[in-house]
Order: C-alpha cells, then sequence, then structure tokens
C-alpha cells in the first residue's frame, strides 16, 4: 500500500480546484458532442498535463504513481470523462513516447509543446479492417532517402479531429512480424496527411475520434519515434501507461459514483424508509465499494510492480479487466439505485454508464485481455 507524501496530496489537492469548473456544463456538453476548447484551456492552465515529464521542458518531473494518484483525483472531481479520456491520451500516446523514445532533437522542438498542452496530441494504431489486431496492421512506410512514405488508414483515433501531434505506427518490414513495425511522429499539417470528420459514438462524447488518411505521406526520418522496426517496443511502453493512467482517473469517477449512491441511498424514501435499508440497494452499494477497493489495489500494485522494472504483462491486463469491468458494473448498478432518475438524462447516470463501457473495448478488448492472460498460462 502506497503512502501519499505531503507534496503529493498537495499537488492532488490542487488538482482539485481545478476540477468543479472543468465539469461544469458536461450534461450538455455531452448531449451536443464536440471537443470542449475552453476546458482544454483550463487543463492547461491546471497544470496536469506536465505531471509526468522532466523539467527541462517545463513538466514537473513525478513519477506514474504520483501522475496516477492526481489523476485520480481529477476523475473524482471533474464529471467530463470523455476529457479526462482526452488528457491522458495527450499526456501517454504522445508526451510518453516521444519523452522515452524520441531523437534529442525531437524531444526539444516537441516536448514543451506536449507539457504546455499546446499542441494536442493522438495516436494511430487501430485500422478500420483490423480493429484490435495490431499484427494485421496494413498501413506502410517505404524509406525514401532522408524521409519514410506513409500510405493507409488508421481508425478510432482519440484526439483525432482536435490532435496537432500524431504517433503513427506503420509496416516498415511486411515479412518482419512484430519488429517490422515503426512508429513515427506525424504533424498534422503534414501534405498526405487527411484527418476525417468527428465519428459520433455512444460515449466519451467530449473526446472526439476519427480515422486518418495517408496518401504518399512524406514523414522525415528523424520523426521516427524509437528505431524503425521497434514500434512494438513503443506500443507496448505506452499501452502498459496508457491502461494505468486512463483508468486511475476512472477510479476517481468510480469513488466519486460511490458516494452519489451512498448519498441518494440515505435521502431517497420509498414505503416509508430509505432505500438503503433494503439490501436490494445496499448490497449493490457494498459490491460498488469493492469494486472501488478491488480496482485501486490492482492499479496501484500494478505500477509500483512496473517502476520496480518487474514483467507486469499479466498484471496490466488483469488490471485492465477488473477495473473497466468493476466501472461498467458499479455503472450500471448506479443506475438501478436512482430507478427512473438514473435512466434520465438530467442525472448524469446514464451517461456514467455509456462512458464506462468503452472502458471495456479502448486499449484493448476485455477479450483481448483475457486471450492475453491465458497465453501466458501456456494455453
Amino acid at each position: 500500500m502506497i503512502t501519499w507524501s505531503a507534496e503529493q496530496r498537495e499537488l492532488r489537492a490542487g488538482m482539485g480546484q481545478w476540477s468543479a469548473a472543468l465539469g461544469e456544463g458536461h450534461l450538455e456538453r455531452d448531449a451536443k458532442g464536440g471537443f470542449p476548447a475552453d476546458k482544454w484551456e483550463l487543463v492547461r492552465e491546471s497544470g496536469v498535463l506536465r505531471l509526468p515529464f522532466e523539467e527541462r521542458w517545463g513538466g514537473l518531473g513525478q513519477d506514474l504513481a504520483t501522475t496516477m494518484y492526481v489523476l485520480e483525483g481529477l476523475g473524482e472531481g471533474c464529471r467530463d470523462a470523455g476529457l479526462g479520456f482526452s488528457v491522458s491520451t495527450h499526456m501517454v500516446s504522445t508526451g510518453i513516447a516521444v519523452q522515452r523514445f524520441g531523437s534529442a532533437a525531437l524531444k526539444d522542438r516537441i516536448m514543451p509543446e506536449v507539457c504546455d498542452g499546446a499542441r494536442i496530441g493522438a495516436h494511430a494504431i487501430s485500422e478500420p479492417d483490423g480493429g484490435s489486431d495490431a499484427f494485421a496492421m496494413r498501413t506502410r512506410a517505404e524509406r525514401a532517402g532522408d524521409r519514410f512514405i506513409l500510405n493507409g488508414a488508421k481508425a478510432f483515433v482519440s484526439n483525432g479531429p482536435v490532435a496537432d501531434l500524431f504517433v503513427v505506427y506503420a509496416r516498415t518490414h511486411p515479412a518482419g512480424g512484430p519488429l517490422g513495425t515503426t512508429a513515427f511522429l506525424v504533424e498534422r499539417d503534414t501534405p498526405g496527411l487527411r484527418v476525417g470528420g468527428a465519428i459520433d459514438k455512444m460515449g466519451l462524447r467530449t473526446s472526439p475520434l476519427s480515422e486518418l488518411y495517408f496518401e504518399d505521406c512524406a514523414v522525415p526520418a528523424e520523426h521516427v519515434v524509437g528505431k524503425p522496426g521497434g514500434g512494438f517496443l513503443v506500443l507496448d511502453h505506452v499501452m502498459k501507461r496508457e491502461i494505468l493512467l486512463s483508468f486511475a482517473i476512472t477510479l476517481g469517477a468510480m469513488g466519486h459514483r460511490l458516494g452519489r449512491c451512498v448519498d441518494y441511498a440515505r435521502e431517497r424514501t420509498a414505503f416509508g424508509a430509505p432505500i438503503g435499508s433494503y439490501q436490494a440497494v445496499s448490497h449493490r452499494i457494498a459490491d460498488m465499494k469493492i469494486g472501488v477497493e478491488t480496482s485501486r489495489k490492482w492499479l496501484y500494485d500494478t505500477a509500483s510492480r512496473l517502476m520496480a522494472g518487474e514483467n507486469v504483462t499479466a498484471d496490466i491486463a488483469m488490471t485492465k479487466l477488473v477495473v473497466s469491468e468493476h466501472n461498467t458494473a458499479s455503472a450500471l448498478a448506479a443506475v438501478q439505485i436512482f430507478g427512473g432518475n438514473g435512466y434520465m438524462s438530467e442525472f448524469g447516470v446514464e451517461k456514467d454508464l455509456r462512458d464506462a463501457v468503452a472502458g471495456t473495448v479502448y486499449s484493448g478488448t476485455s477479450e483481448i485481455q483475457r486471450n492475453r492472460i491465458c497465453s501466458m498460462l501456456g494455453l
């Protein structure tokens, strides 16, 4: 169990001062869809984007667990889950990838803007025909002197419609298996890159996604993130942290939802008694509490092991399963506890359920995580 220092608690409390403003109007934004550019400016002012990055680029130099702890506070205080998802996507997909694997020149040029949030980041791995099967990637990148020429398409690109920077994974050695993929930093104004329009979706509606299209898109060789053929090393590093950071925000949302359900169960009466006095309701809330604490343990234990340099391949898969599925169960329970009110948009409970379902799909579906666990067991 991690014991948080006064400095870490102060960082989280500082984020809490921004949370209400970041979440204000979230129901109206969800109904309309679209990226809240004004709230992104508040995100930039809050400094949350700087947490995991080195001070020389304007970062705060915090470790993984501290960053998760602060982001948990963001999820607890800000009711806009889409905005939180865009925050974690920007930090991890672009910032963490470039900080760990980019060249010195690329870091010096890109990282200050990533830390500041002046340019929004996204990553492009999934494809229209491949889904979770990253090895079926068809996007190609061929070397041409001091450039790589990209051709293909990417799907489900979170932050795509508003992003300025994309970390794109493409095949550079078609017969190379996992060693045949390379990661590239592609800037939005690069000729040959076309960004599709925002796609309407079930939940996380304020975090827009789109498709990307590459038609003889020439990317400078110095924009390779890592080494040619090393794309899956980059992706593995990124995905571990994406799961931990994005679901730390989810953990915060689960804690807020639990507290809201407890309050509602105390205040709402039926048949002459608070609904919390009935086991059908109280047991649902007990399960929600178990889900919060189980998720917290998996997230922070796995983060501690990752920071210690241990192999956490199975742990990451189990963490994502535990948190995403407890979150979905928690959100469904909240709808049932709130009853008719839970089904109405004005209470925001049904939005929680729509948002929660996404967690069982992005960053590798629940089925993919179970497959990974089975493979680690030799099945």
